[in-house]
């Protein structure tokens, strides 16, 4: 699994209960978070492979959508799970709305994230392994110093690692140290996901969540042993360039274009990971099948039931004093879920949506 891909979709909250568990005590500048955008330093060879792997991909372009089906009415919202001084042209533009909407739906509400954080508090199993063999002794001895070096840049020392799961460890190999220093001193990642919570609860607008508090330990399950640890090799020659993938990651994102991204991540394996490249497909295949498509096929049910039981309320009583009683979902949630034959927008329209895209220009860079 690319590690540009799961830095998108990494859950805050995981994040968040990390730092507040494991404490992580490295100091990092923010200058560190600097990078280069890969995509931009290909080759021409490269980027036609890149251009030629994203054409045709549905609903590729665009972070911001209206849906339609008879009376029911959705807004779609593909987030980035960072803070970016750019959200805020996102909340000037959608905030109102969420002010009147009937609820927001996002992929895990406060409540959820609550009972995350506190599951794995009470049950450190869930990202330890206490019982089973140790990183050190599932990894060569190179592939070990690599991850320990690493793991350490980002705060995390050897003793602790030995004994994380390998899905924590490459997610958490795939983000910037300063990234993690982010979460730690502040507790929040101060994501587009997390402003437009906070958004919500000022006006008072209900949050429901897309799925189960423990969707993220059940993406993982049934994986074997040596899938475990083919996640981390892979991770390696990506993780020593971390800030590196995270400009490419944002710089798409605001380019509006995230499956750019994720088939640049299958361009850099094939180069960099040193695993053949039949076994690659294969991480991406359940990478996109685990992470990405059975959850958007079910969302699509909430999405449907949310804003069919607005535009019942609104037909009840059009004359309510709430002004929240209009018809209107929000939905937002990881933009990498958008575009794709199994994404999100696609599934809707063929379940008979009209689907509008809606321009918003973001800023190229950051302020």
């Amino acid at each position: 699994m690319r590690l540009a891909a799961l830095r998108l979709r990494l859950t805050a909250a995981a994040l968040s209960v990390f730092a507040s568990v494991f404490a992580l005590a490295a100091p990092v500048s923010a200058a560190e978070c600097v990078g280069q955008d890969l995509i931009a330093r290909m080759d021409p060879d490269q980027r036609a492979a890149l251009d030629a792997a994203v054409e045709g991909v549905p609903f590729r372009h665009g972070l911001f959508w209206e849906a339609r089906k008879d009376d029911m009415r959705l807004t779609l919202i593909g987030t980035y799970h960072f803070g970016d001084p750019r959200h805020d042209a996102v909340l000037d533009r959608f905030g109102p709305m969420i002010d009147e909407a009937d609820r927001l739906l996002v992929e895990a509400g406060p409540q959820e994230m609550a009972r995350l954080q506190q599951a794995m508090i009470d049950d450190p199993n869930l990202l330890m392994d206490q019982d089973g063999p140790t990183l050190p002794e599932r990894l060569a001895p190179g592939e070990w110093d690599s991850v320990s070096q690493t793991m350490g840049a980002r705060g995390i020392p050897a003793f602790v690692v030995s004994k994380m799961r390998p899905w924590y460890v490459s997610m958490m190999m795939g983000l910037s140290p300063c990234m993690l220093q982010q979460v730690a001193e502040t507790g929040k990642t101060g994501g587009l996901d997390q402003l437009l919570m906070d958004r919500a609860e000022i006006s008072d607008t209900p949050i429901a969540a897309l799925e189960p508090w423990d969707t993220l330990f059940s993406l993982f399950q049934g994986l074997t042993p040596d899938e475990e640890i083919e996640m981390i090799v892979a991770a390696l020659p990506a993780a020593e360039h971390a800030d590196d993938y995270g400009t490419t990651l944002v710089n798409a994102y605001f380019q509006q274009d995230v499956w750019r991204i994720w088939e640049f991540g299958r361009i850099d394996a094939y180069e960099n990971s040193g695993l053949p490249r039949d076994r690659i497909d294969q991480q991406f295949v359940l990478a996109q099948t685990k992470m990405m498509d059975e959850r958007n096929e079910s969302w699509i049910a909430p999405l449907t039931d949310a804003a069919r039981q607005a535009a019942e309320r609104q037909a009840a009583d059009k004359q309510a004093a709430d002004k929240r009683v209009g018809g209107h979902v929000i939905a937002a949630f990881g933009a990498l879920h958008l575009p794709g034959e199994k994404g999100v927008l696609n599934l809707l329209q063929q379940d008979g949506w009209t689907l509008t895209r809606l321009n918003l220009n973001l800023p190229d860079r950051a302020n």
